[in-house]
């Protein structure tokens, strides 16, 4: 069995990161934050016993925190994210590997642990899927490529994950969802994220 991790990012630049939290926040604070996240991200991916593949959204940086020797790198190809997801997904599938999961980089409840777990549940389902608490989700996990997947979404809002969901339904799917977290991406998300940190329990 071989196994993928896709790590979708973007490249940490001032005012391209974050923008929902850095109209709250300011640009700087919110380049802060999402330069934790990307830590927190490799913390928890480093040491995975799958092949690990980071895309960048712009272009690669072979001096980053993303080791050359343990991650490859590529750039996402596609008009939205659903195509460029998609893309991803193709190229890996296209290179023999059987599970692929693929995450972004800014849920800081995601832990390797729940990440191997994907990967072992993918033994049994066809598609897993961790749910994020906004209506999206953090992580998706797949044997094969089902496009469905990744048309006719409206990307970056509450309906991703029920209507993947649905897609899943309709093509006789065996899944698994994980359970839910929350990504950073407003002020309240911020504080709640800080409090959560403050008193040890992440």
């Amino acid at each position: 069995m071989k196994n993928a991790l896709i790590i979708f990012v973007r490249n940490p630049e001032l005012g391209k990161v974050k923008t929902r939290l850095a109209k709250e926040v300011g640009e700087e604070v919110a380049l802060k934050v999402y330069k934790e996240l990307l830590q927190h991200t490799h913390d928890i991916s480093r040491d995975l016993t799958c092949d690990k593949f980071v895309y960048y959204a712009d272009c690669i940086n072979e001096l980053d925190i993303w080791e050359n020797s343990i991650y490859k790198k590529k750039v996402q190809q596609g008009e939205n994210l659903g195509a460029r997801m998609m893309m991803a997904f193709f190229e890996l599938f296209q290179q023999g590997y059987t599970k692929i999961i693929i995450i972004g980089s800014d849920c800081p409840g995601l832990s390797g642990f729940i990440i191997a777990d994907a990967f072992n549940r993918l033994s049994e389902a066809e598609v897993v899927m961790g749910p994020s608490s906004d209506g999206g989700y953090y992580l998706l996990g797949l044997i094969q490529l089902f496009p469905d997947f990744f048309i006719n979404k409206q990307w970056s809002t509450e309906k991703v994950l029920s209507a993947t969901l649905l897609d899943a339904e309709r093509l006789g799917k065996k899944y698994s969802v994980l359970k839910v977290l929350s990504d950073i991406d407003t002020a309240e998300d911020l504080k709640l994220y800080q409090d959560i940190s403050k008193n040890g329990m992440m």
